[in-house]
């Protein structure tokens, strides 16, 4: 008995054994069979399945100078549910489940549908079903609190998928300065120019390939956070950027204008607070489609005029109160070309005004094209010194970009002597603000150094990078060039740009309030000849200036391009847009008030430059002023009023032509005027006598005397 019940035993023992040793060979076969006969196939299929994604860091965010949020990346979550959780779980759950499904995220189910919709997933062990898309933080917490999701991603068949959107709270508000970077496309704006700064760190994620061409996350996002990008903090000023957006707006639509920008920038640190553009859409909408300020270089017209005079102050013995004859707005000049043939330019004011003989100071205020290209002529192009004024303009900088941070801005064009497209006529159009190509923060650039008594800064964006609210990285003014200019240049400019406003071609826009300067500008676009008839395709408005004039704190340009309607002057388009703006910060900025009361007084803006007399006479009055005087003439000679350097009045000797021509007596008061005119054997006759000064006479000076009568006017 004990015999068989052993033998029965070994029995067993063997049978089981023999299993598991047919069992090993089996697992060892079919091991050998995938790693080596199947490996490639096995392999093969693999890397189809799974593979890795890069995944980035949360994007950092770029804020206004007061902190405020310009853009800022939004999270959102994409939800999806793996069927092949657990049987026990799924059936245990599944009742809850389609309720809370059914009432909270899509109520297009009801309980009952959602039931069915979720067990025929079931059956097809589907492993990616959509649940909702782009849904909200809050909303994601509350889903993965949902009956069975609890369970998380194996036991509840949770997947969660988080992106990321570029949400700018202020809609349009500087959205091209902003920028964007996207797949595909060239960098555009801070984001391109900061991308490596904002975009932080990444990390690869494995994920699996379903059938259904989507990625499923091997673990959750959730689990595995790559560090969050820098932060920039901007120099833009939401106030001022709403300022300008809004008035460059309005003035588009009133105007039917395809294109504009507005930029204002801190005249002593080169900061931008503001820098609005806007564009025509394909569907004649406006919107940020370009960024106009920084990249479009254009013939500026007379706004670049500031230069050409600023040359022949800098470059020539020059003086304001010289005398030039504007010939009532047309001249012809007369060149050989390179051929050797005759070429005849002629050259035209913008508007009328009837002038013939007048000083520098009224030539510049008016904006006569005729008066900047005669000086050009007479100073540069016959004594061969053209040299000297293209020196002159890249000693102002007006040859180099800003250096801005953003990408985008193109070199301007300054034609040199080596030039094959220069020719006899260039220098008379680029005196007048041709044959020049140059984008508005360029111009604005230099304007802004002569607001800032010649000191040139770099315009610029970034002030800070910051770490989770720390700054890491900070970013001062820079200094391109502390002078481009002698103060008696620059005080001469500064003084003409504030005549511009006071008398000049921008009288149109003064305000009771405060005082600005600068200058307007009108240039055509898209010219050119159609046989002997010239065509213009449409014209630019501009106006560059700086406020309070007396103490400048804001620089400011403003380009609006093809105005179809209500006029395409600068003084009508552009200036009324500057004005908006400059008044919004006027309201909201108490610095640029004028204190009540000034320690020192600025003068030599308001100083009656340019007056001529007897210089005993002069003498008389001077002392009244209470400012120190320079005198420079003799005792009973004739006298010419300067104001040279600031708060200081100088007196200079001025010699009239001898007395075989009509001599030049604007400036003159009656008494002096009459009697240098009857000297010479004239008849003198007054159009509307009033008290003042000579600034019309109807006779040109230089005119061959012959017992005319000449007609004064006094104002």
């Amino acid at each position: 008995m004990a015999t068989r019940v052993r033998n029965e035993v070994l029995r067993r023992v063997y049978v089981i054994t023999g299993l598991l040793v047919l069992f090993g060979l089996i697992i060892l076969i079919k091991a050998f069979q995938l790693s080596a006969l199947d490996a490639d196939a096995w392999r093969s299929l693999v890397e189809n399945r799974i593979e890795t994604k890069k995944i980035e860091g949360y994007r950092g965010s770029i804020l206004a100078s007061d902190g405020s949020l310009l853009v800022t990346s939004m999270p959102y979550y994409d939800i999806r549910f793996d069927t092949r959780a657990p049987k026990e779980n799924f059936e245990r759950y599944l009742d809850s489940l389609s309720y809370m499904l059914a009432t909270f995220v899509d109520t297009t189910y009801t309980p009952g549908g959602y039931k069915e919709f979720l067990l025929e997933q079931k059956r097809q062990q589907n492993a990616y079903v959509k649940i909702k898309d782009k849904v909200s933080f809050r909303e994601m917490k509350a889903i993965k609190n949902f009956p069975l999701f609890r369970l998380g991603r194996f036991k509840g068949g949770l997947i969660v998928e988080v992106h990321e959107d570029r949400q700018h709270p202020f809609g349009v508000l500087a959205h091209r300065t902003i920028g964007y970077v996207r797949e595909g496309a060239k960098p555009v704006g801070l984001e391109g120019a900061f991308d490596s700064v904002l975009r932080g760190d990444s990390i690869e994620q494995p994920v699996i390939n379903m059938p259904n061409h989507k990625q499923q996350p091997v673990k959750e996002l959730s689990e595995i956070q790559p560090a969050s990008g820098d932060d920039l903090l901007t120099t833009i000023d939401i106030d001022i950027q709403e300022i300008a957006e809004r008035a460059l707006y309005q003035a588009l639509e009133k105007h039917e204008a395809e294109y504009g920008t507005a930029i204002v920038m801190e005249v002593k640190t080169g900061a931008i607070r503001a820098i609005a553009n806007l564009g025509r859409t394909k569907k004649g909408n406006l919107w940020e489609i370009y960024n106009y300020g920084v990249g479009y270089a254009t013939e500026p017209g007379s706004t670049f005029k500031l230069a050409t005079i600023m040359a022949l102050l800098e470059k020539t013995n020059l003086d304001l109160a010289d005398s030039i004859d504007l010939e009532q707005g047309r001249t012809e000049f007369v060149f050989t070309d390179r051929r050797g043939r005759e070429e005849h330019v002629p050259m035209r004011d913008a508007s009328a005004h009837g002038k013939d003989s007048t000083n520098i100071e009224t030539a510049f205020i008016i904006s006569s094209n005729v008066g900047m290209a005669k000086m050009m002529d007479q100073y540069f192009v016959q004594p061969g010194k053209l040299k000297d004024y293209l020196s002159a303009l890249k000693q102002f900088h007006l040859d180099q970009p800003t250096g801005i941070e953003i990408p985008g801005e193109p070199r301007p064009l300054i034609k040199s002597l080596q030039d094959d497209d220069w020719s006899g006529t260039t220098p008379l159009w680029m005196a007048t603000g041709y044959e020049v190509r140059i984008t508005p923060l360029q111009l604005l650039t230099f304007y802004n150094a002569v607001a800032n008594n010649g000191k040139m800064m770099k315009p610029y964006l970034v002030e800070e990078i910051r770490h989770y609210g720390f700054p890491v990285k900070k970013f001062h003014p820079k200094i391109l060039d502390r002078r481009i200019a002698s103060p008696k240049t620059l005080a001469n400019a500064q003084y003409l740009l504030e005549q511009v406003v006071q008398r000049g071609t921008a009288r149109s826009g003064r305000s009771d309030r405060y005082h600005f300067a600068g200058k307007t500008g009108t240039a055509q676009l898209d010219y050119g000849k159609r046989g002997r008839k010239k065509v213009v395709g449409g014209h630019q408005a501009s106006f560059v200036g700086y406020f309070p004039a007396e103490d400048p704190k804001y620089s400011c340009i403003v380009v609006i391009g093809k105005p179809k309607k209500g006029g395409y002057y600068g003084s009508v388009v552009a200036l009324p847009v500057f004005r908006k703006i400059a008044d919004g910060i006027y309201d909201l900025r108490p610095e640029v008030h004028e204190p009540l009361k000034r320690e020192v007084p600025v003068a030599s803006r308001w100083l009656p430059r340019g007056h001529k007399g007897n210089a005993r006479d002069m003498r008389y009055f001077l002392p009244d002023w209470g400012l120190p005087v320079e005198d420079l003439c003799g005792e009973n000679e004739l006298a010419i009023l300067a104001a040279y350097p600031a708060d200081t009045i100088q007196l200079k000797a001025y010699k009239l032509p001898e007395s075989r021509v009509v001599p030049n007596v604007k400036g003159m008061g009656l008494r002096d005027a009459v009697y240098e005119l009857e000297k010479r054997g004239l008849t003198v006759k007054l159009r509307d006598y009033r008290p003042g000064r000579v600034v019309l006479q109807s006779i040109k000076p230089g005119t061959p005397l012959h017992n005319q009568t000449i007609t004064l006017t006094l104002k």
